[in-house]
């Protein structure tokens, strides 16, 4: 009999993606999501004998009648501009969400799995980040409202964890990207290569010196299963390494796509952080992951993502 694992938040570009793999992994998979930001398309190619899609808002009572092993949660926006058009749901899913769903998980003893971030440690004065660190973020800030709904879902499921039991796990996702991304995500590879491909300048803030570490996709999801099967209830950062500047990613784009497009500059966000690059020692030792697709072959997939989405919707 196949293991039921409940994804919220499963039409969104991770929980998406997730919902591949496990269904791969043969396990039966409910996503629910209601569709704030997740793409009904991102899941439509999927529906069979176990798969189900339930149009649900996780703010609100949960009900499932499948025996669930597994809970994740990743029902939330993700980028800048979901959480800034989109910021009491944001609050609201961090912890009615995540109260809801371990609830769910209390009523089916199911492992809890929390999909939170790497924002968790704001503006970091700690670099590279570990998850010994508990960061420096502006509660009031722009971006509190996605940075504290994650803290607080990670305070939530480790206080489930220790009243109630729950076997939960915490996964701080660092900068990830690939295929189902949105055209207009906001976020810095989608939005450099949408503007590459339509000949745009490249939107690159302050003068681009700011670093990420961008992950790509199939390497998080892997990463994820191997926690979502341990039995390791502490935070685990799942991120690639590999930091690079946001002008050398705005380069790096040009190069992969052949665009003529300029880079154009504009003022720094506020609380923009200045830098972030995951330690990934403790998913080294706990899950013996570490991501090992590179930047050409990721890049050169999502390029190519999106050149067949821009073709159906420019």
């Amino acid at each position: 009999m196949k293991e039921w694992v409940l994804i919220t938040g499963g039409a969104g570009f991770i929980g998406s993606n997730l919902a591949d793999f496990l269904l791969a992994k043969d396990y039966a998979v409910i996503c629910m999501d209601n569709l704030l930001t997740g793409d009904i398309a991102n899941i439509s190619h999927i529906y069979n004998k176990d798969f189900l899609f339930i149009k649900h808002d996780v703010t609100q009572f949960i009900y499932v009648d499948k025996p669930l092993r597994y809970i994740l949660h990743f029902a939330s926006p993700a980028s800048p501009i979901d959480y800034h058009e989109y910021p009491i749901q944001t609050l609201k899913v961090g912890s009615l969400g995540t109260h809801k769903a371990l609830g769910l998980a209390k009523d089916h003893r199911a492992t809890f799995v929390l999909a939170s971030t790497s924002e968790v440690y704001g503006d970091p004065l700690v670099h590279p980040q570990s998850e010994e660190y508990w960061g420096n973020v502006n509660p009031i800030g722009p971006r509190g409202v996605y940075d504290e709904a994650k803290r607080f879902a990670e305070a939530m499921t480790m206080a489930y964890h220790f009243s109630h039991k729950i076997d939960t796990r915490i996964a701080r996702i660092f900068n990830t990207y690939g295929p189902r991304m949105r055209v207009n995500d906001g976020r810095a590879i989608p939005t450099f290569i949408g503007q590459a491909l339509r000949g745009e300048p490249l939107t690159v803030f302050g003068a681009g010196n700011q670093t990420r570490s961008f992950c790509y996709i199939s390497d998080l999801v892997e990463g994820i299963y191997r926690l979502m099967i341990s039995n390791y209830n502490q935070p685990v950062n799942l991120g690639n390494p590999v930091e690079m500047t946001i002008l050398e990613m705005a380069r790096a784009v040009l190069a992969m796509t052949g665009s003529g497009s300029e880079i154009g500059f504009k003022p720094l966000p506020v609380d923009d952080p200045k830098v972030r690059q995951p330690n990934i020692e403790r998913a080294r030792k706990v899950l013996d992951w570490s991501p090992v697709v590179d930047l050409k072959q990721g890049l050169g997939d999502t390029i190519e993502y999106f050149k067949k989405k821009l073709q159906k919707d420019p």
